[in-house]
This record gives C-alpha cells, structure tokens and sequence, in this order.
C-alpha cells in the first residue's frame, strides 16, 4: 500500500525511491509490527479479561502451572493482527507470495481461533474435535499446495535441496504437493506443541522467521542466489517484508508473553505462526533447512510421538510428562531455565541453518 504510494510520489521528489528497497521496507515492517503489538497489546489483554478469556490449565500438568489458571489467552489475534497489518502497508501486493503466505497464515488462524473460542468462551474441554481439526488444516494446507504448484515457473520451484550439498537436487513432480502439505500441517502442529511455557514458542518463530527472511531475501536475487548456488525464485524477496512483520510481532507479543506471561497466544496463534513458516519455507525451497532450524519444534513433536507409542506399545512411559518441556519441569527445572535453554538451543541450529548457505 505505502509502496503504491511511494512510487506515485518519487515522480514528484526523487527521494521517496528509497522505499522502492526491499531492505528498508523490510526494517520498516518488523518497526510496524513491532509498535502495534506494544501499542495495541495492553488494550487486547484488557479485553480479553474483561471477556474473561482465560487459559485452562492440565490438573496433572507440573503444580507452578496452576497460578496461570485464568491468565488471557487468544493473544494470537493480535500477532495476526500486527503481522497483516504490517505486510499491507509494506511489501508489494501484486506479489502473488505475500498473498499466499498471508491467507495460509490467516486460514489456520481461523481454525486456531474456533479451536479456542470452543475451549475458552463456550467451555468445550475439547474444542475443535481432532477429526474436525485436522481436517480443517488438511483443506488449507492441499488448497496452498496445490497452488504453489499450478503458479511454478521453473523445474527449481519445485525441487528439493539437500542442505549441505549443491549439487544434489531431487525434481519432486507431483511429490512437491504432497511434501508442501505435510511441511504447512506439519510445522503447524509443531509449533503448537511448544507453546506449553511463557515465551517457549514465540521466540524460536522470530529466529527462524527472522532467518526465512534472509532466504527469501537471497532467493528473489539474481547474483546472490546464483553465487550461493540456490535456486533463484523470482518474486520470493518480498516475502522478506511478511517474515519481518512476523518478527516484529513476534517481539512485541514476547514483550507480554515472557515469563510470568500476561497473556498466551492460544491455537490462533501457535497454529498460523507455524504454518506461516512451513508455507514460506517451501516457497524458498529451505524445507530441509526449516527442520533444523525448527528443531526445537521438531524435539517437542518427537516426543509426544515417542510417548504415545510407548505407552500403547508397552504401557509404560518415557518421559514424565509430554512434550518434553514438561518432563524437565517435572525434574526439578525451574520454568525460566527450560525456556532460556530452549532459545539457546534454537540460537544454535539456526546459525546451523544459516550456515548451509555457504557450506556446499
């Protein structure tokens, strides 16, 4: 929207070109986001109280867990909010990647949102029932896919990269549809599963939104993606202003969310901000970089996938508690330890990310 109106006025002063740079606007859009959730924050969780929608806490979770019994939740709606709002001012909306990446982001915030308003407001223990649920992503994730693949111009919008290694790229056909909707669903999942402490998911999001962006930005360039040896994507740099948004917001929610939280995300959030990273991940051909740059995310879903089997399997337990945040919790880790050691952990494998762009 700004860019519109930044190009009608550098026909009049030359000096309004400069928002024409993909850099700046992606700063000025993680400066937008980031002021509206400081801004708007306070008037949210007022309103969520007031409404009384608070959060429901597990009787057989860890007992520090019971004084957030009533504490805000839903707060995603305004990262959803600050994100939007963000990326329409700034990044160009002939992009066809933006547009994508925003309604996919807003689709599962839409599940996440009925999700908790069953849970919270209409006191359904169980919300959206699993089927319901997993269907509902289902519908958006293959609805995504497929267009990803009908808009694919080139064979390297539809291959997979191994990290690590430049010369091997496996052609996917048919496959991409499938591989991008268990990466959207998938991720979505995953983040959803770690947002069990204050802080714990949204900060590993801004750091590999924060990374994304740097692949986006790389991609949607000619000379650098041809000297990094990836694909070069036309168009995909402007999702760099989305992921800056994203990490804007991200800030700005952690400014209420760290620990002890004034306000939780809920599933509108968890749920978006998770397929926000699969879908952009895929479009710049980094679905292998996302697992490792998410592998906090991947460790909470490994878990419970490793707990659930065991327990069927054999009737017993591996952990004390699952996701595996809880089961140090339960070993005596103070919550503030688990999530700094979480971040520290997500601050390594996302350098490790980063790091495939030059180790080929």
């Amino acid at each position: 929207m700004l860019l519109w109106l930044a190009s009608y006025l550098s026909a009049i002063e030359p000096a309004f070109s400069v928002f024409q740079y993909l850099t700046l606007r992606a700063i000025l859009g993680v400066l937008t986001a980031l002021l509206i959730a400081l801004f708007v924050g306070p008037w949210v969780i007022r309103a969520l109280e007031v409404r009384q929608i608070g959060q429901s806490v597990r009787r057989d979770g860890p007992e520090s867990h019971f004084s957030k019994q009533g504490t805000p939740t839903m707060g995603g709606v305004l990262i959803l909010v600050c994100i939007t709002a963000s990326t329409l001012l700034w990044a160009d909306l002939t992009n066809e990647y933006v547009w994508i990446a925003l309604l996919v982001m807003l689709g599962f915030g839409a599940i996440g949102w009925i999700d908790d308003w069953k849970k919270v407001v209409l006191k359904n223990s169980k919300g959206l029932s699993a089927k319901s649920k997993y269907l509902s992503q289902s519908v958006v994730g293959l609805v995504a896919a497929v267009v990803l693949y009908q808009i694919a111009d080139t064979p390297a919008e539809t291959t997979l990269l191994i990290p690590f290694f430049k010369d091997i790229l496996i052609p996917l056909g048919l496959g991409y549809v499938v591989l991008t909707y268990f990466v959207i669903v998938g991720t979505s999942n995953a983040v959803n599963l770690t947002d069990g402490l204050d802080g714990l998911a949204i900060l590993p999001t801004v750091l590999v939104a924060g990374a994304l962006g740097a692949f986006a930005y790389l991609t949607g360039n000619a000379i650098f993606s041809q000297y990094l040896y990836i694909p070069f994507i036309p168009g995909t740099g402007e999702l760099a202003i989305f992921l800056g948004a994203m990490v804007g917001a991200g800030f700005g929610f952690l400014w209420f969310n760290t620990y002890p939280a004034q306000v939780f995300m809920g599933d509108v959030g968890a749920l978006s901000l998770g397929a926000a990273l699969g879908v952009v991940a895929v479009m710049v051909r980094q679905e292998l970089v996302l697992f490792i740059m998410g592998g906090i995310f991947v460790l909470e879903t490994v878990s419970v996938m490793l707990q659930v089997a065991s327990f069927r399997l054999t009737g017993k337990r591996i952990f004390r508690m699952a996701p595996i945040h809880h089961h140090f919790e339960l070993k005596g880790w103070p919550e503030p330890r688990v999530i700094v050691r979480f971040w520290i952990i997500s601050v390594m494998l996302v350098l490790v990310g980063l790091a495939t762009l030059k180790l080929r």
